[in-house]
C-alpha cells in the first residue's frame, strides 16, 4: 500500500542523480525581519561592550581601546540605520539578501574586534558560529554557505593576523601555535556541524508547515463541498413554489387547446419538462444541508459505500461490511468532511497497490467503532512503516501514473484504426497496464489523512495485511474512534 496521494510535485525528478536532493531542498527566502536583526546587533554591541568595559577597569587588561571603541561604534552607526530605514512607513521589510548582508557585516565586525583583542587565542572567538547557525536556519543556501565561507576565511585571516592577546601589566601570555591551530579547527568544525543541524531543522519545519497548509486547505475544500450541498437543497426548496406555479399554468393550458395541436403539444412538453425539474430539485434535496441534523448524519455502511464508490473500476474487488459485536443493526454516524477525505485518500492508497481486492470493514463494538482498509499488495517497505504519518514520505513510483495512462492512450488509437498498417516485422506494442490515475504523488496524502482523522478523535494505526505464506503480504490500515466521537446519539 502507498502512503500518499497525488498532488502535482512541484519539482522535476528527472535526473540529478544523488544529488537531486539538494537541487530540490526547500528555498527559505524569507529571512529575518529587520526589527529581529536589529534587536540581536543591540544585544551584541551591549555585550561587547560590557566586556571591554570589564576587561579594562576590573581586569586592568591593556586593550587598544580606541580601536575597539571604533569598532563598535561602526556596529551602532549600522543599527541607527537600520532602525531610521525600520520607522519608514515605505521603510523595505528584510528579505533573504538583506538579512544576509545584515549577517555578513556582523562577522566582519567581530572578526574585527577579535583581530584587536588576541585572534584565535580569545575564547570568544566561539561566538563566530552564531551569525552561520542563524543563516542556515532562515536563508537559503547558496547564502547560508557564503555566511560560512566568510566565517572560514575570518578564522583563517585570524590565525595569521592578530595583535596579541590583552593580559595583566607585566605578564605576557602567547599560546603555542599548534593550540591556535586546533582553536581555528574545532571553530571550523564547530561552524560545520551547528549550521547543519540548524539547516536540517529548519528544513523539516518548514515542510511540516507546507504539509499543515495543505492539509488545511484539503480541510476547506471538504466544508465549501458540504456547504455547496446545503446551498443546492436550499435552491431545490425556493424554487419548488415557481415551479409548481408554471406545472398549474401548463395544465389550464393543456384543457384549453384542441387536442392534437400545436399548443397542445407544447403544454405537455412543458409539463414534461417541470416534472423533470421536480425530480432534480427531489434529487438535489436530499443532499446535506449546512446546519441540518437530518442531513448531518449517515448509516455507517452507507459512508462507507460513499468512500469506496469513486474507486471502483479499476479492475478490482472491493468488499465493503459492517459487523457489530451483538448482531444489532449498525449505527449511524455523523458525516464529517474529515472522515470522508481520509478514508477516500486510504481507500485510493489501497486501490493503487492492491492485486486484486481492497476490503473496507467497519466494526461496532460497545465502546468503539473501528474501520479498516485491507489490500493484497506487495505491503509497505519495512524502511517506510516506522516514518509513516510524517509529510512527504511516499514509496509511490513517480511517473507510473502517467507513463501507464499514455500507453493506453496509444493503445486505443492503435485499435479504432485497424486498418493501419505498421512496419514489416514490427512487433505488436505491449498490452499497457491499466491502474487508477492517482499513483505517483508527494507524500503527503497518509500525511493529511492521518491528521483529519486523528482531528476527529480517531487512533490511526498500520499493519501487515492478510496474506500467508508465499501470498502479496498486503497493507492494512485501522482507524478506531470511541462510538461517542462518530456515533450519532438516537433520538
Amino acid at each position: 500500500m502507498s502512503q500518499t496521494q497525488d498532488p502535482p510535485s512541484p519539482q522535476s525528478t528527472d535526473g540529478g542523480g544523488r544529488f537531486a536532493g539538494w537541487r530540490n531542498a526547500p528555498r527559505r527566502s524569507r529571512g529575518l525581519s529587520l526589527r529581529t536583526l536589529v534587536i540581536l546587533r543591540w544585544m551584541a554591541i551591549a555585550g561587547q561592550s560590557a566586556t571591554i568595559a570589564v576587561a579594562t577597569a576590573w581586569f586592568h587588561f591593556d586593550l587598544p581601546l580606541w580601536g575597539c571603541l571604533a569598532v563598535i561604534a561602526a556596529s551602532v552607526a549600522m543599527n541607527l540605520n537600520a532602525t531610521a530605514r525600520l520607522k519608514r512607513s515605505d521603510g523595505p521589510t528584510s528579505d533573504g539578501t538583506l538579512t544576509a548582508a545584515h549577517l555578513g557585516f556582523d562577522i566582519l565586525q567581530l572578526s574585527a574586534l577579535l583581530a584587536l583583542t588576541g585572534g584565535l587565542q580569545n575564547p570568544f572567538c566561539l561566538l563566530l558560529v552564531a551569525p552561520v547557525t542563524v543563516a542556515a536556519a532562515s536563508l537559503p543556501g547558496r547564502q547560508a554557505a557564503l555566511m560560512g565561507l566568510m566565517v572560514l576565511a575570518a578564522t583563517i585571516g585570524l590565525f595569521f593576523f592578530s595583535m596579541p592577546l590583552p593580559w595583566q601589566a607585566g605578564t605576557e601570555l602567547e599560546l603555542p601555535p599548534l593550540y591556535r591551530f586546533g582553536t581555528g579547527l574545532a571553530l571550523i568544525t564547530g561552524v560545520v556541524f551547528t549550521a547543519a543541524y540548524a539547516w536540517r531543522v529548519a528544513a523539516d519545519a518548514e515542510k511540516l508547515e507546507l504539509a499543515l497548509a495543505t492539509t488545511q486547505d484539503v480541510l476547506q475544500r471538504e466544508q465549501r463541498l458540504a456547504a455547496l450541498g446545503g446551498l443546492a437543497a436550499a435552491a431545490a426548496h425556493e424554487l419548488g413554489t415557481p415551479l409548481a406555479t408554471i406545472q398549474v399554468v401548463a395544465r389550464e393550458l393543456l384543457r384549453e387547446s384542441a387536442k392534437g395541436g400545436a399548443a397542445a403539444e407544447d403544454a405537455a412538453l412543458i409539463l414534461q419538462q417541470a416534472e423533470r425539474c421536480r425530480d432534480i430539485l427531489k434529487q438535489l434535496s436530499q443532499q446535506p444541508e449546512e446546519g441540518d441534523a437530518a442531513f448531518a448524519d449517515v448509516g455507517l455502511k452507507a459512508l462507507l459505500e460513499e468512500v469506496v464508490e469513486p474507486h471502483r473500476g479499476f479492475d478490482l474487488q472491493f468488499e465493503v461490511a459492517v459487523r457489530t459485536a451483538s448482531g444489532e443493526a449498525a449505527p449511524r454516524v455523523r458525516r464529517l468532511p474529515e472522515v470522508v477525505h481520509g478514508l477516500s485518500t486510504l481507500v485510493e492508497n489501497a486501490a493503487d497497490f492492491a492485486n486484486s481486492q481492497v476490503r473496507v470493514q467497519a466494526l461496532v463494538d460497545a465502546g468503539f467503532i473501528e474501520i479498516e482498509v485491507v489490500d493484497d499488495g506487495p505491503g509497505i517497505p519495512p524502511d517506510i512503516l516506522p516514518r509513516l504519518g510524517e509529510p512527504y514520505v511516499t514509496s509511490r513510483p513517480q511517473g507510473k501514473a502517467r507513463r501507464a495512462l499514455a500507453a493506453q492512450i496509444a493503445a486505443s488509437v492503435a485499435a479504432a484504426a485497424p486498418g493501419r498498417k505498421t512496419r514489416k516485422g514490427a512487433k505488436a506494442a505491449p498490452a499497457p497496464e491499466t491502474i487508477a490515475p492517482s499513483q505517483g504523488g508527494m507524500g503527503l496524502g497518509f500525511f493529511i489523512a492521518h491528521t483529519l482523522l486523528e482531528r476527529t478523535g480517531g487512533k490511526v494505526s498500520v499493519g501487515a495485511g492478510d496474506g500467508g505464506k508465499g501470498q502479496p503480504r498486503g497493507a492494512r490500515v485501522s482507524i478506531r474512534w470511541p462510538r461517542p466521537a462518530l456515533e450519532v446519539a438516537p433520538s
